[in-house]
């Protein structure tokens, strides 16, 4: 009996500190942020912030509406699961690492990691977007990849500036940021998101936040944060407790837009009136639903949004590395595709990890 009681004891210590270590990395990947009297008096004033939830608020309000789903079950445990709308082969990509790039940055040019994860060169800086390079979620069995990443985080070059549009995992990655918080490179995120990245270790002398229409310089390239119709959060406790944005970036000679997550409104109209035209858009095409209307853009508002903006080039991002929306993977990218040729509105679609310079490079319909 003794030595029954000393094993089932044992085997309790070891859950036990499973459990433990379970609850220690969940934490890790939430991340810190402010407390709510610290949140209200550095944001009280703003037309968009709420002192009584200490939550920001939306352009327009989020609308959910589960009847209404199309695909399936939208419940939280399909992320556990493999997609039924994933490929069945792996895509075709261009497996980089930091050799494959030049020392000295473009001009001007292109790198798509998949999903919203990309480089930007301009004007001979290094820009990296949202860097997400594993699966989306707090667990590393939620929300994986299709398909691998077409450069390991390790392998990355030298970045000059890491833009983050906002703290959803599928945007932003403690890994990630823990690796890059070592190097000496800055942050530009929206308000309350440095919070989290400061308790990752990037030093804040590293991190400009911005609210919405500020913006910020990095030598010649003028950075704004724009408006979305968007939430954040990493857990159900702290929804909408950091902002997110959408920006417009100004260099020399390109003025470039980038979404982050919106959905469509009157928003964009007035971006596109105040900041464009833009030379080139990086827009979200995936993530709609019916059931959640207002949460992301419909591949008819992704044009719609190209004529708000006035745009010549369309770089979809958002799309073909996780399930987020229950529809096949190249859904969005050919009513995307077939939406913009009706509409003479060109696209750039590289396949993963190929340096393009939008405007110039020729790419193809790889997802067909």
């Amino acid at each position: 009996m003794r030595k029954i009681f000393k094993a089932a004891l044992w085997v309790l210590i070891v859950l036990l500190i499973f459990a433990g270590g379970i609850a220690f990395y969940i934490n890790e990947q939430l991340g810190s942020i402010d407390s709510l009297e610290e949140r209200n008096t550095k944001y009280g004033g703003l037309n968009y912030y709420s002192t009584e939830t200490g939550e920001f608020i939306s352009p327009e309000k989020l609308t959910h509406y589960p009847e209404r789903t199309t695909g399936g079950d939208p419940g939280f445990s399909r992320f556990f699961k493999t997609s039924p709308y994933a490929p069945k082969t792996s895509f075709p990509k261009q497996m980089l690492t930091k050799n494959d790039f030049s020392e000295t940055p473009a001009d001007f040019a292109t790198y798509w990691f998949g999903h919203s994860t990309l480089i930007l060169e301009l004007d001979g800086k290094r820009i990296l977007f949202d860097p997400v390079f594993r699966n989306a979620g707090p667990l590393p069995i939620i929300t994986r990849r299709y398909d691998e990443s077409p450069i390991k985080r390790e392998d990355l070059p030298e970045i000059d500036l890491v833009i983050l549009t906002h703290d959803h995992y599928d945007h932003l990655e403690t890994a990630t940021i823990k690796l890059l918080a070592k190097r000496d490179i800055h942050f530009i995120a929206p308000l309350e998101v440095g919070a989290r990245l400061e308790g990752w270790g990037v030093p804040m002398r590293n991190i400009t936040e911005l609210g919405w229409n500020q913006e910020t310089t990095f030598d010649s390239i003028t950075i704004t944060a724009l408006p979305g119709i968007h939430y954040s959060g990493r857990s159900n406790s702290d929804r909408n407790q950091t902002l997110w944005a959408s920006y417009a970036i100004k260099g020399k000679d390109k003025n470039i837009f980038s979404s982050g997550d919106t959905g469509y409104g009157a928003h964009l109209k007035e971006i596109g009136e105040k900041y464009g035209p833009f030379d080139l858009a990086f827009v979200e095409i995936d993530g709609w639903n019916n059931g959640w209307p207002l949460t992301h853009l419909f591949p008819d508002q992704v044009i719609q949004l190209c004529k708000d903006l006035n745009t010549k080039l369309l770089f979809p991002t958002h799309w073909g590395t996780f399930d987020l929306a229950l529809h096949p993977w190249n859904k969005s990218i050919q009513m995307v595709s077939d939406r913009a040729e009706e509409n003479g509105i060109d696209l750039v679609t590289p396949v993963m990890g190929e340096k393009v310079v939008p405007g110039m490079s020729s790419t193809t319909n790889w997802w067909k």
